[in-house]
């Protein structure tokens, strides 16, 4: 079982996040689960005790982000890992049809709300010489499909940025990974896009998908591995799934 550390785990209150920070509190980590719904967090708490930290935040809110480090309390300031799960896609409505409130929404969420809890936390990691950002990308950052669009675009940012930032801190012991997940039934990602729960439980009848926990069994792997061991970015599918290659249409007659 890998030592003790603080975790910062967004989007905290369902699916993925909620998964990561139970598994790791239970692991015996300290975890600061932050998200939108209150009411979450607190039943949250209430479940896995002291050792889980409620902090209500939205990913939009710059200024709040930027001043996280210094406005928790003392003795949770120093957070040895962050993992970026806060995420979400809206919509499978190809381009020319879609609501750019929607792809404004998710750019907002995947893209500036990761990006600014990021930074607001490296300083802190350079200065004690340690720490791990992991960020929650996904297959649709490198797999384009029709609908993809900004929620691929979002994921593709995603990978790239981890890749610089990995190249930016060599030289330090900080470790910078992305998870990049195929398709996860068992959270409310397909219940938020689709806005329609018969036509979400649709997209996974008749697979095996994965499941968040397998995904918090992978971060629990990863923040256990060795202190010199990094890995750049990790790939999961279930077996049910592969990559579905080039399409091409064709005129008919």
């Amino acid at each position: 079982m890998p030592a003790p550390h603080t975790v910062l785990v967004t989007g905290a209150t369902a699916g993925f996040g909620k998964e990561i920070a139970t598994h790791l509190v239970k692991e015996g980590h300290r975890v600061i689960a932050t998200g939108r719904r209150t009411e979450r967090l607190t039943a949250l708490h209430n479940e896995l005790g002291n050792a889980l930290f409620p902090l209500t935040l939205d990913m939009a809110d710059k200024a709040t982000l930027r001043a996280l480090p210094h406005s928790l309390p003392e003795d949770w300031r120093n957070i040895d890992v962050l993992i970026n799960n806060a995420g979400l896609a809206l919509g499978v409505t190809p381009a020319p049809d879609v609501n750019i409130d929607d792809w404004e929404t998710m750019i907002s969420t995947n893209i500036s709300g990761l990006v600014e809890i990021t930074q607001a936390l490296l300083p802190g990691m350079i200065e004690r010489n340690s720490g791990y950002v992991m960020s929650i990308g996904s297959t649709a950052g490198h797999y384009a499909y029709r609908g993809g669009n900004v929620y691929g675009a979002t994921k593709a940012f995603v990978a790239h940025f981890m890749k610089n930032l990995r190249t930016d801190l060599l030289g330090t012991p900080l470790r910078v990974t992305t998870i990049e997940p195929g398709l996860v039934g068992g959270s409310e990602f397909s219940n938020v896009r689709l806005r329609d729960d018969a036509k979400a439980a649709a997209v996974y009848e008749g697979t095996t998908p994965l499941m968040p926990a397998d995904i918090a069994e992978t971060v629990s792997w990863l923040i256990g591995l060795p202190a010199h061991m990094n890995v750049n970015h990790l790939e999961i599918m279930p077996v049910c799934q592969a990559s579905g290659g080039l399409a091409v249409t064709k005129k008919e007659g």
